[in-house]
């Protein structure tokens, strides 16, 4: 049995099929990394607000308790 030989026509078929197939796995790799980036940014949002609330707390009990301490110094 005769191997078919390969033509130069036959290699650039093939590498174009294989940077299809590159370039197809690259568009579903940004698409992902878009979504993460997305998602991340998300969370990253949920917990600078989580932290700005919990030190906006802190300083208004501190505020608070200078009021308290003034109010006691005051009537001493």
């Amino acid at each position: 049995m005769a191997k078919k030989k390969t033509t130069i026509e036959d290699l650039a078929i093939i590498t174009q099929k294989g940077f299809a197939s590159v370039d197809e796995k690259i568009e579903n790799l940004d698409d992902k990394v878009d979504n993460l980036t997305i998602e991340m940014n998300t969370r990253f949002d949920r917990i600078e607000n989580i932290l700005i609330r919990a030190h906006e707390n802190r300083l208004d009990k501190i505020e608070d308790d200078i009021r308290i301490l003034k109010t006691l110094a005051g009537k001493r």
